[in-house]
This record gives structure tokens, C-alpha cells and sequence, in this order.
């Protein structure tokens, strides 16, 4: 017998009996049971997609000086307005962008947001005035912020939660390593071919992510497939309830739906301690990061009179922290997890991976003081070289950090789009140019001391308690 319909030939949600979970756990279409080639071709497109928009963010850094003489910008309140407008859509778009995709589905949100990047930095290399600049920046970042809000939720789609650890590493590279690459590929640009070039080769990376994103990144959220299944086969039985479903039916359904999974974020971001808690936590670190990175101009060049080009080359510092992070976070992490899940039966739980935040915790104060003090003492030669080291063991702390946090959101949280993405909302930019790079280092440190340790180790004794008060 043909599967009902609503009179027009479409298949709806209303229209789909209950799929059984066993069903669904064998189904061939399940994400979870794809081969092993297809889920890591996933996995690479995504993070493809999550490295472009942090290079976007940082990679005209090095061009501020040249883009304020090209458009006249004497303030310097508007020249840094050029460079962080980006940073608010992009804290912005994934409370958009995160719920969307738990309608619509993942691959096709993602693909559309690489494509407004593409054409908002086209825009920006040939932006006729600074008001034109700044729009087009701020729809770089909106355009830019998706993969922050889908990209954790694709690994939980396709990943049972034991074999997440090593996927979610190489998506958190991303969104760290964007920033390093950035100003050392912008500073050499700049001096060399110009600053509008560099808006020119993002766009162009993003159209070679579309190339390769668009044809081979399948959809990977479940009830998106089940419904296109329905569809297509008309025999297809659905396993969610109504409010999992993509609304149908009239616009007032369709504009409900979309309120609920709009606001959802903002309702895990105020209603859940433990969501909220996370989130503030990461928003201090990834503050920091932010912080040290906008020292490192005036630190390398006015210290150490390093060149645009070759200051770049001191972020090196920093991919080298966050590749060895996502190294001992992704092994480390799994191993833990597996051990604790093991001791417990079987049976895994979020908590079992907050040892690994537990670890980053220690590193990131130590970073922070080793950076701070090694730029205070402005010795020539030898010193930039131990200042890099300090900001490398920040950057191992900081990715053993986003990947634990991230991997816990998902693992805990049913809608874990809404949940990255109410996390990544919050940011923090606290400043200390007044009391100088090693006390300002050192406060930070402190407060990563007392905020960071403590934390973690209540985390895993009461964190199961504390999600239990959240009905997601």
C-alpha cells in the first residue's frame, strides 16, 4: 500500500507512521552506520568550511594600516571596526544558523553560508568607502558563523559519542588554526600584491570549499533524511514525533516551528547551569585568545622590530600548541572516556570527558604566565623565541579545552546545533594595556587559576545533576 499524502503528493511528517529504533539503528541511511571513507570525507569538508571563516576574521590584520590609507580612515575607533564588526555577526549567525539546520538540515545550510563568505569578501575587495567595507565585513561574519554552529553537531550526527574524540579534534583545528594561518598569509600579501588580494584569495578559497563541499557532503542529520526518505520512497517510516519535524502544512506551523527552534539556544543558554557554565568558561578562554592575539602586532614589531611578513611567522607559536592540543585532547580524551565507560558498565556519560579539561586547565595559566613575563623582560633575540613557547602552551590548553567542551555539548545536549551554538555566543574581551604584558598575563593567569581548575573537577562530580535540571 502507498504511503498517504496530504492531497497535493507530498509527503509530510503527519503523514509518516513510527519507525522503530532498531530499524533505524541497521537502516544503511543512518549516518552512524556509513562507511568509514564516507563519514571522514565529511568530517574534512566541514572543517574545511569551519578553517575559512576564522581565516576571514584575522587574515586582514596585517592590512589595517594600508586599508586605513586607502579609505581615508584617520579614527582609530573606525580602523578597528573594520576588523572586529566581523567577530559580532559571527557570534551572532550561529543562533540563526544552528536551529535552521535542525529543520532544514546541515549540508545545505552550510553550503549556502560559504557562499554569502564568498561574495561578502568579493565585496570587500572592491568596497567603495569604509561604510561599504564595514557592511560587507559584517556579512563575511554572519556568512562565516555557521560552520561554528553546525560543524560539532555533523560529528555527533555521524559518530557514536566513544568515537567522536578524533573527528571533533580535526573540526576544532578549524576555528583555532584559521586565526594563526591568517595573519601570516595576510602579512606577506599585504607587502607583496596588496591588501584588496587578500580579500580576493578568501574568496577564492571559499569557492574551491564549495567545489569540493557541494557535490560530495552528504546530509547527515536524521530526521532531514527520514523525510526526504518518505518522500522519495513513499514507504518510509518515520522514528520522531512532531516537534523533531521539518514544519509543514500552513505558514502559521511553519513560522511556530521556526520560533521554537530559533529561541532554543537562548533558552539552553538561560535555563541549563550546565550549558551556561560551559559557555562562560570557554567565553574566558577564547576571550584571552582574542586578547593575546591583538597584542602580538605591537609586541613583534614595536618590541622586536619584526616586519608585517615575518611577525606573521611568530603565530607559528600557536598552530604548533594547537596541533600537539589536538593530538593529547583526541587520543587522551577517547582513552579516558573508553576507560571510565568501561568501569561504568558499558554505559558512557559527558561527564567522562571532562578530565581532559581537567588537564587544559593547567596549561592555560601557564601559557598565560610564561607569554606575559618572557614579553615583559623585552630582551632582544633569544626572547621572542621563549615569548613563542608560552603562547604555544596557552594554544595546547586553550584546543584541549574547546575540544572537551565541544564534545561535552553534543554528548549531553539532544539539540546540539542550539547547544554550540548558545556557547558560541558568549565572548569575552577583558583588557589590560594599562598594567603591562606581565602583570596583565599574570591577572589573567589568576583568574584562569581560580575559574579554570576548580571548575572542571566540580564538573565531573556534580555535572550529571546539574544537566538533570534541563529538560533538553
Amino acid at each position: 500500500m502507498g504511503m498517504p499524502d496530504n492531497g497535493n503528493g507530498e509527503v509530510t511528517f503527519s503523514d509518516v507512521k513510527k519507525e522503530s529504533v532498531d530499524e533505524w539503528e541497521f537502516d544503511i541511511a543512518n549516518p552512524r552506520n556509513w562507511s568509514s571513507t564516507r563519514k571522514w570525507i565529511c568530517v574534512i569538508i566541514v572543517s574545511f568550511y569551519s578553517f575559512v571563516s576564522p581565516l576571514s576574521s584575522s587574515m586582514m590584520a596585517p592590512s589595517l594600516p594600508d586599508i586605513s590609507t586607502h579609505y581615508g580612515i584617520t579614527s582609530s575607533t573606525i580602523q578597528a571596526l573594520t576588523l572586529s564588526i566581523f567577530l559580532l555577526s559571527f557570534a551572532i549567525g550561529p543562533l540563526f544558523f544552528g536551529p535552521l539546520s535542525e529543520m532544514y538540515g546541515r549540508a545545505w545550510v552550510l553550503h549556502l553560508s560559504n557562499i554569502l563568505l564568498l561574495g561578502a569578501n568579493i565585496g570587500c575587495a572592491f568596497a567603495p568607502n569604509t561604510g561599504a567595507l564595514i557592511g560587507f565585513r559584517f556579512l563575511a561574519g554572519w556568512g562565516g558563523s555557521a560552520s561554528v554552529g553546525i560543524g560539532g553537531s555533523v560529528v555527533s550526527d555521524i559518530f557514536a559519542p566513544a568515537d567522536r574524540g578524533s573527528a571533533m579534534a580535526i573540526l576544532a583545528m578549524g576555528p583555532l588554526v584559521g586565526p594563526t594561518v591568517g595573519p601570516i598569509a595576510g602579512g606577506f600579501v599585504t607587502q607583496t600584491i596588496g591588501f584588496k588580494w587578500v580579500f580576493v584569495i578568501i574568496a577564492a578559497v571559499c569557492g574551491v570549499a564549495s567545489v569540493i563541499g557541494i557535490p560530495f557532503l552528504r546530509e547527515s542529520y536524521a530526521p532531514v533524511i527520514k523525510l526526504r526518505l518518505a518522500r522519495k520512497n513513499r514507504s518510509a517510516e518515520d522514528a520522531l514525533g512532531p516537534k523533531e519535524s521539518i514544519a509543514q502544512g500552513s505558514w502559521r506551523d511553519k513560522l511556530a516551528l521556526l520560533w521554537i527552534n530559533l529561541t532554543r539556544p537562548a533558552i539552553l543558554l538561560t535555563r541549563s547551569p550546565i550549558c551556561l557554565m560551559l559557555s562562560m568558561y570557554l567565553a574566558f578562554i577564547y576571550g584571552t585568545y582574542y586578547l593575546m592575539f591583538a597584542t602580538f602586532p605591537a609586541l613583534f614589531s614595536a618590541v622586536y622590530g619584526f616586519g608585517p611578513g615575518i611577525g606573521g611567522l611568530c603565530y607559528l607559536g600557536l598552530g604548533v600548541g594547537f596541533i600537539v592540543g589536538s593530538f593529547v585532547g583526541a587520543k587522551y580524551g577517547n582513552e579516558m572516556y573508553q576507560y571510565l565507560a568501561k568501569k561504568n558498565g558499558g554505559v558512557g556519560k559527558p561527564e567522562m570527558r571532562i578530565p581532559s579539561l581537567i588537564l587544559c586547565s593547567f596549561f592555560v595559566p601557564i601559557g598565560l604566565f610564561w607569554y606575559g613575563w618572557s614579553a615583559q623582560a623585552r630582551i632582544q633575540w633569544i626572547m621572542p623565541v621563549r615569548t613563542d613557547v608560552g603562547i604555544g602552551i596557552f594554544g595546547l590548553g586553550l584546543m584541549m579545552a574547546y575540544l572537551s567542551i565541544q564534545l561535552y555539548l553534543v554528548d549531553a545536549f539532544e539539540f546540539a546545533a542550539s547547544a554550540l551554538a548558545a556557547s558560541s555566543v558568549s565572548t569575552s574581551c577583558p583588557m589590560y594595556a594599562a598594567l603591562g604584558d606581565g602583570p596583565g598575563n599574570s591577572l589573567l593567569a589568576g583568574l584562569a587559576i581560580v575559574i579554570g581548575i576548580p571548575f572542571p573537577i566540580y564538573l565531573y562530580f556534580r555535572g550529571e545533576q546539574l544537566r538533570q535540571r534541563s529538560k533538553y
